[in-house]
Protein backbone atom coordinates (compact mmCIF):
# COMPACT_ATOMS: atom_id res chain seq x y z
CA UNK A 1 0.00 0.00 0.00
CA UNK A 2 1.29 3.47 -0.89
CA UNK A 3 1.93 6.02 1.83
CA UNK A 4 0.51 9.53 1.36
CA UNK A 5 1.82 12.93 2.41
CA UNK A 6 -0.38 16.05 2.31
CA UNK A 7 1.22 19.43 3.13
CA UNK A 8 0.58 23.13 2.56
CA UNK A 9 1.24 24.44 -0.93
CA UNK A 10 3.33 27.24 0.59
CA UNK A 11 4.53 27.97 4.11
CA UNK A 12 6.47 30.92 5.53
CA UNK A 13 8.60 30.62 8.65
CA UNK A 14 10.44 32.98 10.97
CA UNK A 15 10.30 36.50 12.29
CA UNK A 16 8.37 38.80 9.94
CA UNK A 17 6.63 35.97 8.10
CA UNK A 18 3.25 37.73 8.41
CA UNK A 19 4.50 40.40 5.98
CA UNK A 20 3.71 37.91 3.19
CA UNK A 21 -0.01 37.65 3.89
CA UNK A 22 -1.30 40.61 1.86
CA UNK A 23 0.98 39.75 -1.07
CA UNK A 24 -0.37 36.20 -1.15
CA UNK A 25 -3.97 37.45 -1.15
CA UNK A 26 -3.49 40.21 -3.70
CA UNK A 27 -1.40 38.15 -6.10
CA UNK A 28 -4.13 35.53 -6.24
CA UNK A 29 -6.81 38.08 -7.03
CA UNK A 30 -8.84 37.84 -3.85
CA UNK A 31 -10.99 40.83 -2.90
CA UNK A 32 -12.07 40.45 0.73
CA UNK A 33 -10.90 38.33 3.67
CA UNK A 34 -12.95 36.62 6.35
CA UNK A 35 -10.71 36.96 9.41
CA UNK A 36 -11.44 34.14 11.86
CA UNK A 37 -9.90 34.79 15.29
CA UNK A 38 -10.85 34.33 18.92
CA UNK A 39 -12.05 37.12 21.24
CA UNK A 40 -8.99 37.20 23.52
CA UNK A 41 -6.60 37.59 20.59
CA UNK A 42 -8.64 40.54 19.38
CA UNK A 43 -8.85 42.01 22.89
CA UNK A 44 -5.09 41.85 23.45
CA UNK A 45 -4.10 43.15 20.03
CA UNK A 46 -2.63 39.95 18.58
CA UNK A 47 -5.09 39.75 15.70
CA UNK A 48 -4.32 43.40 14.93
CA UNK A 49 -0.75 42.45 13.99
CA UNK A 50 -2.30 40.95 10.85
CA UNK A 51 -5.31 43.20 10.32
CA UNK A 52 -3.03 46.25 10.53
CA UNK A 53 -1.19 44.85 7.52
CA UNK A 54 -4.47 44.37 5.69
CA UNK A 55 -5.45 47.95 6.56
CA UNK A 56 -2.11 49.27 5.33
CA UNK A 57 -2.58 47.47 2.02
CA UNK A 58 -6.19 48.64 1.72
CA UNK A 59 -7.38 45.03 1.65
CA UNK A 60 -10.99 44.73 2.92
CA UNK A 61 -11.93 42.20 5.59
CA UNK A 62 -14.60 41.30 8.11
CA UNK A 63 -13.92 39.67 11.48
CA UNK A 64 -15.60 36.64 13.02
CA UNK A 65 -14.72 35.90 16.64
CA UNK A 66 -17.62 33.85 18.05
CA UNK A 67 -15.26 31.00 18.96
CA UNK A 68 -14.89 29.05 22.20
CA UNK A 69 -11.64 27.49 23.42
CA UNK A 70 -13.09 24.11 22.40
CA UNK A 71 -15.08 25.24 19.33
CA UNK A 72 -18.63 23.98 19.06
CA UNK A 73 -21.06 23.05 16.30
CA UNK A 74 -22.87 26.29 17.13
CA UNK A 75 -19.68 28.31 16.59
CA UNK A 76 -19.27 26.75 13.16
CA UNK A 77 -22.90 27.32 12.18
CA UNK A 78 -22.68 30.96 13.24
CA UNK A 79 -19.47 31.39 11.27
CA UNK A 80 -21.00 29.93 8.12
CA UNK A 81 -23.84 32.45 8.25
CA UNK A 82 -21.49 35.37 8.89
CA UNK A 83 -19.26 34.27 6.00
CA UNK A 84 -22.24 34.09 3.63
CA UNK A 85 -23.28 37.61 4.60
CA UNK A 86 -19.77 39.04 4.39
CA UNK A 87 -19.11 38.82 0.62
CA UNK A 88 -15.64 37.49 1.51
CA UNK A 89 -13.85 35.19 -0.94
CA UNK A 90 -11.00 33.94 1.25
CA UNK A 91 -10.23 33.16 4.90
CA UNK A 92 -7.41 34.32 7.16
CA UNK A 93 -7.42 32.19 10.32
CA UNK A 94 -5.49 33.73 13.22
CA UNK A 95 -5.17 31.84 16.48
CA UNK A 96 -4.56 28.49 18.07
CA UNK A 97 -6.31 25.26 17.16
CA UNK A 98 -9.70 26.64 18.11
CA UNK A 99 -9.70 29.46 15.57
CA UNK A 100 -8.08 27.39 12.85
CA UNK A 101 -10.38 24.39 13.40
CA UNK A 102 -13.41 26.66 13.25
CA UNK A 103 -12.11 28.24 10.05
CA UNK A 104 -11.54 24.82 8.50
CA UNK A 105 -15.08 23.69 9.22
CA UNK A 106 -16.55 26.94 7.90
CA UNK A 107 -14.45 26.77 4.75
CA UNK A 108 -15.44 23.16 4.08
CA UNK A 109 -19.16 23.79 4.55
CA UNK A 110 -19.18 26.87 2.33
CA UNK A 111 -17.78 24.79 -0.54
CA UNK A 112 -19.62 21.57 0.42
CA UNK A 113 -23.05 22.74 1.67
CA UNK A 114 -24.40 19.19 1.88
CA UNK A 115 -22.40 18.93 5.15
CA UNK A 116 -24.06 21.99 6.71
CA UNK A 117 -25.22 20.00 9.76
CA UNK A 118 -21.51 19.81 10.81
CA UNK A 119 -21.92 16.40 12.50
CA UNK A 120 -21.73 14.61 9.14
CA UNK A 121 -18.12 15.84 8.80
CA UNK A 122 -16.97 13.46 11.54
CA UNK A 123 -14.34 10.94 10.53
CA UNK A 124 -13.36 10.89 6.88
CA UNK A 125 -16.18 12.77 5.17
CA UNK A 126 -16.69 12.36 1.42
CA UNK A 127 -16.34 16.03 0.55
CA UNK A 128 -15.83 16.86 -3.13
CA UNK A 129 -14.47 20.41 -3.06
CA UNK A 130 -11.53 22.05 -1.32
CA UNK A 131 -12.39 24.49 1.44
CA UNK A 132 -12.41 28.23 0.83
CA UNK A 133 -8.84 29.44 0.18
CA UNK A 134 -7.26 29.87 3.61
CA UNK A 135 -4.13 31.41 5.04
CA UNK A 136 -3.53 30.06 8.55
CA UNK A 137 -1.53 32.07 11.09
CA UNK A 138 -0.88 30.18 14.34
CA UNK A 139 -0.54 32.13 17.60
CA UNK A 140 0.34 29.09 19.70
CA UNK A 141 3.14 26.57 19.25
CA UNK A 142 1.18 23.40 19.68
CA UNK A 143 -1.72 22.29 17.52
CA UNK A 144 -0.09 22.67 14.08
CA UNK A 145 -3.61 23.05 12.68
CA UNK A 146 -2.11 25.23 9.97
CA UNK A 147 -0.49 22.16 8.36
CA UNK A 148 -2.86 19.31 9.24
CA UNK A 149 -5.80 17.70 7.49
CA UNK A 150 -7.59 17.38 10.83
CA UNK A 151 -9.92 19.52 12.89
CA UNK A 152 -11.89 18.88 16.07
CA UNK A 153 -15.37 20.18 16.92
CA UNK A 154 -17.28 19.85 20.20
CA UNK A 155 -20.83 18.51 20.20
CA UNK A 156 -22.21 20.17 23.33
CA UNK A 157 -25.50 18.29 23.15
CA UNK A 158 -23.80 14.89 23.14
CA UNK A 159 -20.93 15.99 25.43
CA UNK A 160 -18.22 14.79 23.07
CA UNK A 161 -15.60 16.01 20.64
CA UNK A 162 -15.40 14.58 17.16
CA UNK A 163 -12.41 14.49 14.84
CA UNK A 164 -12.73 15.36 11.16
CA UNK A 165 -10.06 14.18 8.72
CA UNK A 166 -10.21 15.69 5.24
CA UNK A 167 -7.50 16.45 2.67
CA UNK A 168 -9.75 19.26 1.43
CA UNK A 169 -9.44 21.26 4.66
CA UNK A 170 -5.69 21.94 4.73
CA UNK A 171 -4.90 25.66 4.45
CA UNK A 172 -3.15 26.47 1.19
CA UNK A 173 -0.76 28.84 2.95
CA UNK A 174 0.70 28.61 6.46
CA UNK A 175 2.41 31.63 8.01
CA UNK A 176 4.40 30.57 11.09
CA UNK A 177 5.76 33.73 12.70
CA UNK A 178 7.17 33.41 16.25
CA UNK A 179 6.29 37.06 16.92
CA UNK A 180 2.62 36.04 16.78
CA UNK A 181 3.32 33.73 19.73
CA UNK A 182 5.33 36.13 21.89
CA UNK A 183 2.40 37.23 24.07
CA UNK A 184 1.35 33.71 25.10
CA UNK A 185 1.44 33.37 28.89
CA UNK A 186 3.73 30.75 30.41
CA UNK A 187 0.96 28.28 31.24
CA UNK A 188 -0.47 28.32 27.72
CA UNK A 189 3.02 28.05 26.22
CA UNK A 190 3.69 24.97 28.35
CA UNK A 191 0.36 23.32 27.54
CA UNK A 192 0.53 23.92 23.80
CA UNK A 193 4.17 22.85 23.73
CA UNK A 194 3.34 19.56 25.41
CA UNK A 195 0.50 19.13 22.92
CA UNK A 196 3.13 19.38 20.18
CA UNK A 197 5.29 16.81 21.98
CA UNK A 198 2.28 14.50 22.22
CA UNK A 199 1.75 14.87 18.47
CA UNK A 200 5.38 14.00 17.82
CA UNK A 201 5.53 11.01 20.16
CA UNK A 202 2.15 9.55 19.25
CA UNK A 203 2.88 10.12 15.57
CA UNK A 204 6.23 8.35 15.91
CA UNK A 205 4.74 5.22 17.50
CA UNK A 206 1.35 5.10 15.75
CA UNK A 207 0.55 2.08 13.60
CA UNK A 208 0.69 4.17 10.43
CA UNK A 209 4.19 5.60 11.04
CA UNK A 210 6.79 5.26 8.26
CA UNK A 211 10.22 6.58 7.38
CA UNK A 212 9.26 10.05 6.18
CA UNK A 213 6.99 10.81 9.12
CA UNK A 214 9.53 9.31 11.53
CA UNK A 215 11.98 11.92 10.27
CA UNK A 216 9.57 14.74 11.09
CA UNK A 217 8.60 13.38 14.47
CA UNK A 218 12.10 12.72 15.80
CA UNK A 219 13.28 16.19 14.82
CA UNK A 220 10.21 17.71 16.47
CA UNK A 221 10.86 15.80 19.71
CA UNK A 222 14.46 17.03 19.72
CA UNK A 223 13.46 20.66 19.13
CA UNK A 224 10.68 20.61 21.74
CA UNK A 225 12.91 19.13 24.45
CA UNK A 226 15.51 21.78 23.64
CA UNK A 227 13.29 24.85 23.24
CA UNK A 228 10.10 24.47 25.30
CA UNK A 229 11.63 25.62 28.61
CA UNK A 230 13.02 28.72 26.87
CA UNK A 231 9.71 29.42 25.16
CA UNK A 232 8.02 29.31 28.57
CA UNK A 233 10.44 32.04 29.64
CA UNK A 234 9.66 33.91 26.39
CA UNK A 235 13.18 33.84 24.99
CA UNK A 236 13.42 34.58 21.23
CA UNK A 237 15.31 31.33 20.65
CA UNK A 238 12.69 29.35 22.53
CA UNK A 239 9.80 30.94 20.64
CA UNK A 240 11.41 30.41 17.25
CA UNK A 241 12.40 26.84 18.06
CA UNK A 242 8.92 25.91 19.23
CA UNK A 243 7.23 27.61 16.26
CA UNK A 244 9.22 25.38 13.95
CA UNK A 245 8.98 22.25 16.11
CA UNK A 246 5.20 22.22 16.33
CA UNK A 247 4.91 22.71 12.55
CA UNK A 248 7.31 19.83 11.86
CA UNK A 249 5.30 17.58 14.21
CA UNK A 250 2.15 18.56 12.29
CA UNK A 251 3.75 17.57 9.00
CA UNK A 252 4.10 14.09 10.42
CA UNK A 253 1.08 13.22 12.54
CA UNK A 254 -1.42 14.75 10.13
CA UNK A 255 -0.47 12.05 7.65
CA UNK A 256 -0.27 9.00 9.92
CA UNK A 257 -2.61 9.62 12.84
CA UNK A 258 -2.26 9.59 16.61
CA UNK A 259 -3.35 7.36 19.48
CA UNK A 260 -5.32 7.11 22.71
CA UNK A 261 -3.63 10.04 24.45
CA UNK A 262 -5.64 12.23 22.09
CA UNK A 263 -8.71 9.99 22.27
CA UNK A 264 -8.78 10.32 26.05
CA UNK A 265 -7.94 14.03 26.03
CA UNK A 266 -10.81 14.83 23.67
CA UNK A 267 -13.33 13.57 26.21
CA UNK A 268 -11.84 15.66 29.00
CA UNK A 269 -12.08 18.76 26.84
CA UNK A 270 -15.66 18.06 25.83
CA UNK A 271 -16.94 17.23 29.32
CA UNK A 272 -14.93 19.58 31.53
CA UNK A 273 -13.57 22.13 29.03
CA UNK A 274 -10.06 21.04 30.05
CA UNK A 275 -7.45 22.76 27.86
CA UNK A 276 -6.41 20.24 25.24
CA UNK A 277 -2.68 20.62 25.80
CA UNK A 278 -3.00 20.18 29.56
CA UNK A 279 -5.05 17.01 29.12
CA UNK A 280 -2.55 15.57 26.65
CA UNK A 281 0.43 16.43 28.82
CA UNK A 282 -1.02 14.78 31.93
CA UNK A 283 -1.99 11.64 30.02
CA UNK A 284 1.11 11.27 27.84
CA UNK A 285 3.72 9.65 30.13
CA UNK A 286 1.41 7.10 31.72
CA UNK A 287 0.00 6.06 28.34
CA UNK A 288 3.53 5.86 26.94
CA UNK A 289 4.23 3.34 29.69
CA UNK A 290 1.04 1.45 28.77
CA UNK A 291 2.01 1.33 25.08
CA UNK A 292 5.70 0.55 25.60
CA UNK A 293 5.55 -3.20 24.95
CA UNK A 294 4.25 -2.56 21.42
CA UNK A 295 6.80 0.01 20.31
CA UNK A 296 9.89 -2.05 19.57
CA UNK A 297 13.04 0.02 20.08
CA UNK A 298 11.40 3.36 19.29
CA UNK A 299 11.50 4.66 22.85
CA UNK A 300 15.29 4.54 22.68
CA UNK A 301 15.08 7.05 19.80
CA UNK A 302 12.65 9.20 21.78
CA UNK A 303 14.89 9.22 24.86
CA UNK A 304 17.93 10.10 22.75
CA UNK A 305 16.03 12.91 20.99
CA UNK A 306 15.05 14.28 24.40
CA UNK A 307 18.69 14.47 25.44
CA UNK A 308 18.94 11.41 27.69
CA UNK A 309 22.56 10.30 27.96
CA UNK A 310 23.75 6.73 27.51
CA UNK A 311 20.75 5.43 25.59
CA UNK A 312 22.82 3.20 23.29
CA UNK A 313 24.01 1.12 26.24
CA UNK A 314 20.52 0.66 27.72
CA UNK A 315 18.40 -2.45 27.45
CA UNK A 316 15.09 -2.04 25.65
CA UNK A 317 13.28 -1.90 28.98
CA UNK A 318 15.69 0.71 30.36
CA UNK A 319 15.34 2.83 27.24
CA UNK A 320 11.56 2.69 27.45
CA UNK A 321 11.62 3.81 31.08
CA UNK A 322 14.09 6.58 30.20
CA UNK A 323 11.77 7.95 27.54
CA UNK A 324 8.78 7.96 29.91
CA UNK A 325 10.85 9.55 32.68
CA UNK A 326 12.08 12.26 30.29
CA UNK A 327 8.50 13.24 29.52
CA UNK A 328 7.60 13.30 33.22
CA UNK A 329 10.64 15.53 33.84
CA UNK A 330 9.72 17.97 31.05
CA UNK A 331 6.17 18.16 32.39
CA UNK A 332 7.55 19.05 35.81
CA UNK A 333 9.95 21.63 34.35
CA UNK A 334 7.17 23.54 32.57
CA UNK A 335 4.62 23.22 35.38
CA UNK A 336 2.13 20.61 34.14
CA UNK A 337 -0.01 18.93 36.87
CA UNK A 338 0.93 15.34 37.72
CA UNK A 339 -2.57 13.87 37.62
CA UNK A 340 -6.25 14.48 36.86
CA UNK A 341 -7.29 15.25 40.45
CA UNK A 342 -9.69 18.16 40.42
CA UNK A 343 -10.56 17.48 36.78
CA UNK A 344 -11.78 13.92 36.39
CA UNK A 345 -14.83 12.57 38.24
CA UNK A 346 -15.16 8.85 38.99
CA UNK A 347 -18.79 8.81 37.87
CA UNK A 348 -17.80 10.01 34.38
CA UNK A 349 -15.11 7.42 33.70
CA UNK A 350 -17.34 4.90 31.91
CA UNK A 351 -18.77 7.56 29.58
CA UNK A 352 -15.33 8.99 28.90
CA UNK A 353 -13.86 5.56 28.23
CA UNK A 354 -16.59 4.68 25.75
CA UNK A 355 -16.11 8.05 24.03
CA UNK A 356 -12.34 7.54 23.83
CA UNK A 357 -12.75 4.07 22.37
CA UNK A 358 -15.07 5.48 19.68
CA UNK A 359 -12.71 8.37 18.91
CA UNK A 360 -11.08 8.54 15.46
CA UNK A 361 -7.57 8.60 16.96
CA UNK A 362 -7.91 5.32 18.86
CA UNK A 363 -7.31 2.86 15.97
CA UNK A 364 -3.83 4.30 15.41
CA UNK A 365 -2.68 3.46 18.92
CA UNK A 366 0.24 0.99 18.81
CA UNK A 367 -1.38 -1.24 21.41
CA UNK A 368 -4.88 -2.55 20.83
CA UNK A 369 -7.05 -1.49 23.74
CA UNK A 370 -10.55 -1.77 25.17
CA UNK A 371 -13.06 0.37 27.00
CA UNK A 372 -12.11 -1.39 30.22
CA UNK A 373 -8.39 -0.74 29.81
CA UNK A 374 -9.00 2.91 28.96
CA UNK A 375 -11.11 3.21 32.11
CA UNK A 376 -8.21 1.87 34.17
CA UNK A 377 -5.85 4.38 32.58
CA UNK A 378 -8.18 7.22 33.57
CA UNK A 379 -8.66 5.81 37.05
CA UNK A 380 -4.92 5.53 37.65
CA UNK A 381 -4.62 9.32 37.27
CA UNK A 382 -7.25 10.17 39.88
Amino acid sequence: MANRIVLNTISYHGKGAIENITTELQSRGFKKAFVCSDPDLIKFGVTAKVTDLLDKAGFPYSIFSEIKANPTIENVLAGVEVFKASSADCIVAIGGGSAMDTAKAIGIIIENPEFADVRSLEGVADTKNHAVFTIAVPTTAGTAAEVTINYVITDVEKKRKFVCVDVHDIPEVAVVDPDMMSTMPKGLTAATGMDALTHAIEGYITKGAWEMTDMFHLKAIELIAKHLPGACENTPEGREGMALAQYIAGQGFSNVGLGIVHSMAHGLGALYDTPHGVANAILLPSIMAYNAECTGDKYRDIAKAMGVAGTDAMTVEEARKAAVDAVYALNETVGIPKDLKGILKEEDIQFLSESAFADACRPGNPKDTSVEEIAELYRALL
